[in-house]
């Protein structure tokens, strides 16, 4: 593992991956844990280098010990296991192990409980939608056990155009992804997506990742994308990279798009083009024997499952068809039955004296009766018997709904614990204030058991009127402030941000950014305060309480919401309040109201 000397001599994990040189020949880094956490989108053309920078990652994470799961379309990433020890499941027997979607929530487990890297391999599934429940399921799996992990974490997913498109529905694969490039940082885990063709790809997932590579593309939709996203100066020489070449935008780099060769991968490139020289296949890691057999002790009971209901099905099948046989068998002995009557009858109800009959007849009419008597009892029996097996039938019946149905109160147990972590995700990002109220409620309920209730009400009341007396003396101040602007409006730049039609564009601004609201806020009063001169992340970064990543991001989403302005000097960006925009804004609004 690679390592740093610490201050207290010990060792400490490097903090950046190392995957390549710029231009001016010197190694080019990625933060560890912007990558972990952090949302990637890299694309080009086939054979221009878009899977070996995946490798690459891949590589450098491992080195570390950071675990991850890659979701692989084509099979390309089981050459890692040439160097490391690495899980391949999927439907193909070069895999350690077949799996299905009952396996997704063992291998979230193994993956961020016992750090397992995982190789989810997609390519052999003749069945699409097993394939696509498999990989829904284990990224929902790993949403919902990162909330108690909260560890970082990478989910790396190629061609991801199939679960995430520009056109038409995502569809359940694409919804989870979707919810993790949303949430997922919160809960520190990261998502990189890789393509071919960026104009498949839902435009909000590659405008809002934090780093963008872009390999060589030459077709014209592709290239359109380059333009939108990052300018024509990159559009027009997209086409001409060299293998391995890439435009590189991160929100942690101060050069606004940087040109990266990245290094070729050390492990077997199981990607490559299959040429007519024979290729040595790798002697591969071997897996931990124990995590194989707990995956396959899954296998087994699915199977079990899966041999029980067929075994039950197939007694139904046979119960139905034996109820047919009853039925049919029970009409005739009562059409019988009923023939045996009506003659009995003819016979009986006759006048003897006008015609012959055998000296017999008595006992020929008795015999008929006996017959007809046993019949009926037959009929009987048969109706009995029929009840019986139709009983046994309905039990079958039920007994495989009630197997059928353990999959649909799994679901349903998952989308409430679905809802219950969107819920958890909401108040953890709500306002300080609205936290900090919920917490002297929780205390309040604690304690009052242990306290005179008078004795609580009267501190309560206490704190009410300090509250009330500090609201009298922020509405003075507030009056004092408004005498001193100018009648026509807001002149101070704090004024020009607390506007109503300024601050729905701020709201937009936090709608975009995945940090918190507050740091957005963090960032408007530093700006505010600055005179309207523009300010570089170095110097907001220890104004605020966030990171210099989650600054850059705020800053990102305050300029494409239009609240800020950006300056550049060729090496970092600078930001200022754009006051022209915020009074236009606000002019606009008031004509409106008008």
């Amino acid at each position: 593992m690679s390592s740093a000397q610490a201050t207290d001599g010990g060792e400490r994990p490097e903090k950046t991956l190392t995957v390549g040189e710029t231009t001016a020949g010197e190694p080019y880094e990625l933060p560890v844990e912007d990558i972990l956490t952090g949302r990637l989108f890299a694309t080009g053309k086939s054979g221009a280098g878009k899977s070996n920078t995946g490798s690459v990652i891949a590589e450098e994470l491992l080195e570390r010990g950071h675990p991850l799961l890659i979701v692989d379309v084509d099979g390309e990433y089981w050459g890692l296991k040439e160097t490391y020890e690495v899980l391949h499941v999927g439907a193909t027997d070069e895999c350690d192990l077949q799996v299905t979607a009952d396996h997704a929530g063992k291998l979230a487990e193994l993956a961020l409980e016992q750090h397992v890297p995982i190789v989810l391999d997609v390519s052999g599934y003749v069945d699409g939608d097993d394939a696509d429940a498999l990989v829904r399921e284990t990224a929902r799996e790993l949403f919902a056990k990162e909330q108690q992990a909260m560890q970082p974490f990478l989910l790396l997913v190629e061609e991801i155009h199939e679960y995430i498109p520009q056109q038409g529905s995502a569809g359940d694969v694409g919804d989870v992804l979707t919810r993790i490039a949303k949430r997922g940082r919160k809960r520190g885990l990261g998502i990189a997506g890789f393509s071919q063709r960026p104009a498949d790809v839902d435009k909000a997932f590659i405008t809002q990742a934090d780093c963008l590579v872009w390999h060589r593309l030459t077709w014209g939709n592709d290239v359109d994308v380059v333009r939108d996203v990052i300018g024509a100066e990159h559009a027009d020489a997209v086409s001409s990279l060299e293998d391995g070449e890439a435009f590189v935008q991160a929100d942690w780099d101060e050069t606004d798009v940087e040109t990266v060769q990245f290094r070729r991968k050390r492990t077997f490139d199981a990607g490559a083009t299959p040429g007519l020289d024979d290729v040595d296949r790798p002697d591969l890691k071997s897996i931990d024997e124990d995590l194989v057999d707990e995956l396959a002790e899954i296998s087994d009971a699915a199977d079990q499952r899966r041999d029980e209901v067929a075994r039950l099905e197939q007694r139904l099948e046979e119960k139905d068809d034996r109820i047919e046989e009853l039925k049919q068998e029970r009409d005739q002995a009562q059409d019988v039955s009923n023939a045996a009557t009506q003659l009995a009858e003819a016979l009986s109800g006759g006048d003897t004296d006008d015609v012959g009959v055998p000296e017999d007849f008595e006992d020929q009419l008795e015999s008929k009766n006996e017959e007809i008597a046993n019949l009926r009892d037959r009929v009987d029996g048969l109706e009995d018997e029929l009840a019986d097996v139709q009983n046994e039938r309905d039990e079958l019946a039920t007994e495989v709904e009630r197997l059928r149905g353990i999959e649909d109160r799994v679901d349903e147990a998952e989308r409430i614990e679905d809802r219950m972590n969107e819920i958890e995700a909401w108040f953890a990002s709500a306002p300080a204030a609205l936290r900090d109220t919920d917490e002297k409620a929780q205390e309040l309920f604690a304690t009052v058991g242990d306290q005179d209730v008078d004795d609580e009400v009267a501190e309560l009341r206490s704190r009410l009127q300090d509250a009330q007396e500090t609201i009298q003396q922020l509405q003075h101040e507030k009056e004092r402030l408004e005498e001193t602007n100018d009648v026509d409006g807001p002149t101070d730049l704090g004024s020009l941000v607390q506007h109503d039609a300024v601050q729905s564009a701020v709201d937009v601004a936090k709608d975009n950014c995945d940090r918190s609201g507050e740091h957005v806020d963090r960032m408007l009063a530093v700006l505010a305060s600055s005179d309207g001169g523009p300010l570089s992340v170095g110097e907001i970064e220890p104004l605020t309480e966030g990171s210099e990543t989650t600054v850059r991001q705020a800053c990102k989403a305050l300029f494409e919401a239009g609240v800020v302005r950006r300056e550049s000097d060729g090496r970092a960006h600078a930001y200022a309040l754009d006051e022209d925009f915020l009074e236009r804004r606000i002019q606009v609004a008031e004509q409106q109201v008008g």
